[in-house]
């Protein structure tokens, strides 16, 4: 399929995870792809992957997210897509009770101050064109509670998730789209180091996926094609989860 023929996708965190899998579906189906990420190494081996554009750039930066989406737009004359992933879960966030403010701050800034930001700057270049997708990583856990706590983490994917509906209201009229998308938990590089220090947190995760496995990250690239794609035409202000089962268990089979 080439729903996407055409269009220009912009996709941070591009380097790794569900971001290196989204712009390779994502060229498959016709955008150019600019991998957007701080490490200049991953970012610049995806996009020759995919014959896309790397652009590094500090997504908590502000500056840095303003050039960003003002220089696509000026190099390609358009911004079709934005898919707003870049994200961390560093160790040191924990339980409230051993998390620090530096810990809590750092998490806040980087998965959901930087949505804001690429918004910010995405939205007035699809308000030009009069269409235009956005799609910003969450979470199922912002959905739910856990007791392996990374209270950070949670609350940061609780943000994003109500800054994505009232975007989506606001701008519903003027033909842009924006969407959250809640990934269950995937086999990423991050969540397999994660997991592999404490195998012990791991399992006891693995057990509550009706599945009975982590998703693989084209399995979450392939719910976000859909998502900037005319498919999803009637979809915005939502929260498209995608999670294997586990928001929707109260026990998982034997």
């Amino acid at each position: 399929m080439e729903r996407l023929a055409g269009r220009v996708a912009v996709v941070t965190g591009a380097g790794s995870g569900i971001g290196l899998a989204t712009v390779r579906r994502l060229s498959a189906e016709g955008a150019l792809a600019v991998c957007v990420d701080v490490n200049e190494d991953a970012g610049k081996a995806a996009a020759d992957e995919v014959g896309g554009e790397f652009v590094r750039c500090d997504v908590t930066d502000e500056e840095a997210v303003r050039a960003l989406f003002d220089g696509v737009a000026e190099r390609h004359g358009r911004v079709d897509i934005a898919f707003n992933n870049a994200g961390i879960s560093p160790p040191d966030d924990d339980s409230i009770l051993v998390t620090g403010l530096d810990a809590w701050e750092r998490v806040i800034k980087v998965n959901t101050t930087s949505v804001f930001l690429c918004c910010k700057y995405a939205i007035p270049h699809m308000q030009r064109q009069g269409k235009g997708s956005i799609i910003n990583t969450a979470s199922f856990v912002a959905l739910m509670g856990a007791a392996t706590s990374q209270i950070a983490y949670t609350a940061s994917k609780g943000g994003v998730l109500a800054l994505t509906r009232e975007l989506g209201v606001q701008f519903a009229r003027e033909g842009i789209r924006i969407n959250a998308l809640c990934p269950g938990p995937v086999a990423t590089p991050l969540l397999l180091e994660l997991f592999a220090k404490d195998p012990e947190r791991a399992a006891r995760r693995l057990v509550h996926v009706p599945m009975g496995r982590f998703a693989q990250p084209e399995e979450i690239a392939a719910a976000v094609a859909f998502l900037a794609s005319d498919d999803a035409s009637f979809m915005t202000a939502a929260q498209f989860v995608v999670d294997g089962g586990i928001t929707g268990a109260y026990v998982t089979p034997l």
